[in-house]
């Protein structure tokens, strides 16, 4: 666990669990608020959680990306090298979180309901907004692809990079495996939020 501190907004994310990331005003308040999503992002991704509490091992300095109200700034953690089977592992989640998503926004009808100022995106909306941010994590990996590209083409591209270490990426792959399921896994649990 680490936290991500900006002006603004205190990120807590689990450096092993892809998606287990949240916000909150403060540092207490951001570690309480990826307590209580825990049994929610478990069975998003269909895993047991971790036994017992987890570590905070340290602190990072947020960036306009944090401000702006995402994870934005990789860690010195992400610079360790990792085994094949550990990033095949946290692939896995990360697929998980797309699986969940995909099953979130094809499971939900009629239009979503909308913020307190009446804003918000309509599903589609949502739907598009994802497969673009992936393909813009897909270039941060070092992985080209085609604006035209089906989205499981799309997909595969960017889990086969995960996979093997995304040689030649601006984004440490740990981290670029990271805040791509984040931002799927937020955006499922937003339509969920929206929905009910």
């Amino acid at each position: 666990m680490y936290l991500e501190v900006g002006r603004a907004w205190v990120f807590a994310c689990a450096l092993d669990w892809p998606g287990w990331c949240r916000r909150a005003r403060g540092r207490a308040e951001s570690l309480q608020a990826l307590r209580d999503y825990a049994p929610r992002y478990f069975r998003a991704v269909d895993l047991p959680g971790p036994d017992g509490e987890v570590e905070v091992l340290g602190e990072i300095a947020g960036d306009a990306t944090t401000e702006f109200g995402a994870p934005g700034t990789p860690t010195p953690w992400d610079e360790e090298s990792s085994p094949v089977q550990e990033l095949t592992r946290l692939a896995r989640v990360a697929e998980a979180c797309w699986s969940y998503f995909d099953a979130v926004a094809g499971s939900t009808s009629g239009e979503l309901s909308r913020g307190p100022r009446g804003g918000g995106r309509s599903l589609d909306r949502i739907v598009e907004h994802v497969r673009e941010a992936e393909r813009m994590h897909a270039r941060r990996l070092a992985v080209a692809v085609s604006r035209g590209a089906p989205w499981e083409e799309q997909r595969r591209a960017l889990s086969a990079a995960w996979r093997s270490g995304a040689p030649g990426a601006r984004w440490p792959v740990r981290y670029g495996i990271r805040r791509c399921a984040w931002h799927v896994l937020d955006h499922a649990f937003e339509i969920e939020d929206r929905s009910g």
